[in-house]
């Protein structure tokens, strides 16, 4: 079983506090440039005041800025969360993954095409296994599945760079593809 090594785990959330932070002054940051409030009570009037008077462009565009940081914020939150937790596990009949929320899928041997380098300009090696087939539909959950296919993709998985003994898993990974691949 591999999972983040200690100096991952560590990593990760580094990373994790950034992006809570980022997403805390983007939700600070709408608010004061739209002029509006949070409050329940006060969000729509105060929308529709702030709207009625008119936006300039020094408003429209850090508002919209913010928005899509309020938004894809959230979904980095959940990779990294992903990364935190994932547990790679492989087995006689495919690579076992296991992640959030009781996320476990298995990747058969004979659907890992290849193991190819993510990024070849980091100082840290990130590898990913491209898929033959999408095994995310093993998935039951359909916002569980949405959040790991955009996570991942549909015909990846990456192997992190903070992956404890990760040679040893990339080369065990090789070994049994190679052993289940058809002559």
């Amino acid at each position: 079983t591999y999972r983040l090594s200690v100096a991952g785990r560590r990593l990760t959330l580094v990373l994790l506090s950034a992006a809570l932070r980022i997403w805390a002054f983007a939700i600070w940051s709408l608010a004061s440039t739209l002029r509006i409030s949070y409050h329940p009570l006060e969000f729509w009037p105060s929308l529709q005041r702030s709207l009625a008077t008119g936006l300039g462009v020094g408003q429209v565009v850090p508002a919209l800025l913010m928005l899509g940081l309020i938004v894809a914020t959230p979904l980095l939150i959940w990779n990294l969360l992903e990364e935190w937790a994932a547990v790679y596990t492989p087995t006689s009949e495919g690579l076992r993954f296991e992640s959030l929320f009781g996320i476990v899928l298995l990747y058969p041997w004979t659907t890992i095409v290849a193991i190819r380098p993510a990024d070849d300009d980091v100082d840290e090696p990130l590898d990913e296994l491209l898929l033959s087939s999408d095994v995310s539909t093993q998935i039951a959950h359909p916002i569980l599945r949405f959040l790991h296919r955009q996570a991942f993709g549909s015909h990846r998985l990456p192997l992190f760079t903070g992956l404890e003994d990760r040679d040893e898993l990339i080369t065990e990974i090789r070994r049994l593809t190679q052993s289940h691949t058809p002559a």
